[in-house]
């Protein structure tokens, strides 16, 4: 590969970092740009009536000519999640292995973009060629099947992602992360690292999905005359596959319970990911025709999330199941940074079921702890390393790890979304930032919810609404009829009588003195209401309600 003096590589994260979530990235170098995941992330608290938060793509628009395809790590919906709503705007290849694809094929029937996309499915070792790039699938291990690192081969150099990882020397299914593979290409020279920071702050190592195993045995076996429930993350297709085993060997049925669950499982069945004993499934109908001791729940919901089958269960609206005394419902995962309060929630509603709630020591991490990180820097030796995958406190962690390794402090990048570090074997420094953010999916508009309407809705939800009607008579400017005063989750109207009666006595004088100054803008003349209805309010309530005036013309 002949290198020209003035090419560089660009390394341009739309989104992934300060938060977990809505991983994507861009890679470019001259007229080739291939883009790594394409993940969503789940509203904050603040973010009201917002159903999913996707990347702002305008970089890739603008560039779409030299958009080669979509390279994905794995099948979690933080790296998948968002490619239904951006290929109804770019439709570039998307390249993935076997079970990823599977599940994003899912995605795309459900949206109507099955035909018009084209996807590839690559083997582990296998390498694909996309403009100047060639791209290195290796095997890793996740808390999903079929998990990849990449090795990014341009004519500045070689980037080694690592993708979401941990190192489980004796995982449930296929085969261990290829180190090997990992150390040859560190010989080779890697000009930079991009690592998974998940757990960056926690010291050792991640246990090995076998592990959790050996509980599910003890758990099984300590509550042998009650209804078991697991819940779990709809993706860890190797959990699931740990509590059908040990249902199994226990003698129980097996319901699997939310709609993502049910799908990933299915997809996963289908391509020999799972293996299921026969008659071990049964509907989720069938469930009375066994004692409670016979049967077991797999459910989504581990996350507190409020759609979730549990969160159904735990607030009694679920069509099928409820809760009873001789239940034990064990959690197996850990909330995600930002969800410990509606797990504890859950938690809580379940106890005063009269559930038995098990919420530690079932679950382990998919991400690298210190050593693994460690371990992966030693067999790469990258010249840069560019922290990936966490909030900034974990980015800075893994910073801080990469120093104790010897990589000096000006070749260690934190980036956030929308910067653009270019490098090549000389130098590297961010030089530019392009459009990064967030776009907000409510219900079927897409980004037609900005900040501006965000705001309102926050306005909405704290104050209430006041709205004030009125009837002008457009020629001569006289009053017909109103001013009327109408309140939304402002006040109890009943109650406040007295302060509404003197809210329309304000409203009045300010409208008279308007058309005595025979003033017929009738901006001027709403404004003049709202600013002398909102300093009365506030003088009398301390809030600040938004006000509405709406002049009708006759």
């Amino acid at each position: 590969m002949t290198k020209t003096n003035q090419s560089k590589l660009k390394i341009i994260p739309l989104g992934g970092l300060e938060q977990i979530g809505m991983n994507i990235t861009v890679f470019e170098y001259e007229d080739s740009i291939i883009v790594v995941d394409c993940g969503l992330s789940f509203p904050a608290d603040d973010m009201l009536g917002i159903d999913l938060v996707i990347p702002d793509i305008t970089y890739l628009k603008n560039n779409i000519d030299k958009v080669k395809g979509f390279i994905i790590t794995h099948g979690h919906e933080d790296h998948i999640g968002a490619l239904p709503y951006v290929l109804k705007e770019i439709n570039i290849p998307i390249y993935a292995t076997k079970l990823t694809i599977g599940i994003i094929d899912n995605k795309l029937k459900e949206h109507g973009l099955i035909r018009g996309t084209k996807r590839k499915v690559v083997r582990h070792g296998q390498s694909i060629n996309l403009g100047c790039f060639r791209i290195e699938f290796i095997k890793t291990n996740h808390s999903i099947a079929d998990a990849s690192a990449l090795a990014i081969y341009s004519p500045a150099g070689i980037v080694v992602h690592t993708g979401d990882f941990k190192v489980d020397y004796t995982p449930l299914f296929g085969d261990a992360i290829d180190l090997q593979r990992f150390g040859e290409i560190g010989k080779k020279g890697v000009l930079a690292l991009m690592c998974d920071s998940t757990n960056a702050i926690r010291a050792g190592f991640t246990m090995s999905e076998r592990t959790v195993a050996k509980t599910f045995d003890n758990l099984f076996e300590e509550h042998k005359n009650r209804r078991i429930f697991v819940a779990t993350f709809a993706s860890n297709v190797d959990r699931v596959q740990q509590i059908i085993n040990t249902a199994y060997k226990f003698g129980r049925k097996v319901v699997v319970e939310g709609r993502s669950m049910v799908n990933i499982i299915s997809i996963a069945s289908e391509l020999g990911y799972v293996s299921i004993p026969d008659k071990t499934l049964i509907e989720i109908e069938q469930l009375k025709n066994y004692p409670d001791e016979q049967t077991v729940i797999i459910t989504t919901g581990s996350q507190g999330e409020s759609m979730a089958a549990l969160s159904r269960m735990a607030s009694g609206v679920h069509k099928k199941i409820t809760i009873n005394p001789n239940d034990t419902i064990i959690f197996s995962s850990t909330p995600i940074p930002g969800n410990e309060k509606a797990v504890s929630k859950i938690v809580n509603e379940l106890s005063r079921k009269g559930a038995d709630v098990i919420y530690q020591d079932a679950h382990v991490s998919g991400h690298a702890c210190q050593e693994e990180i460690k371990l992966i820097y030693s067999l790469v030796h990258p010249k840069y390393a560019i922290p990936v995958h966490g909030e900034f406190r974990h980015l800075k962690a893994q910073g801080k790890l990469a120093v104790d390794l010897g990589i000096p402090k000006d070749n260690i990048f934190i980036l956030t979304s929308g910067d653009v570090l270019e490098m090549d074997q000389e130098s590297a420094k961010v030089v530019d930032k392009v459009p990064a953010g967030a776009v907000f999916v409510d219900g079927l508009g897409v980004g037609d919810v900005g900040n501006i309407v965000l705001r309102d809705r926050q306005h909405l939800a704290e104050d209430g609404i006041i709205i004030v009607v009125m009837t002008l008579e457009k020629a001569f400017n006289q009053l017909i009829a109103g001013p009327d005063i109408v309140s939304r989750g402002f006040v109890y109207v009943r109650e406040s009588e007295m302060l509404m009666e003197e809210a329309r006595r304000v409203v009045e004088d300010a409208l008279m003195e308007c058309l005595d100054k025979k003033i017929s803008d009738w901006g001027k003349i709403k404004n003049s209401i709202r600013e002398s209805l909102s300093s009365y309010i506030w003088k009398k309530t301390k809030r600040n309600p938004m006000i509405l005036p709406i002049i009708m013309e006759i």
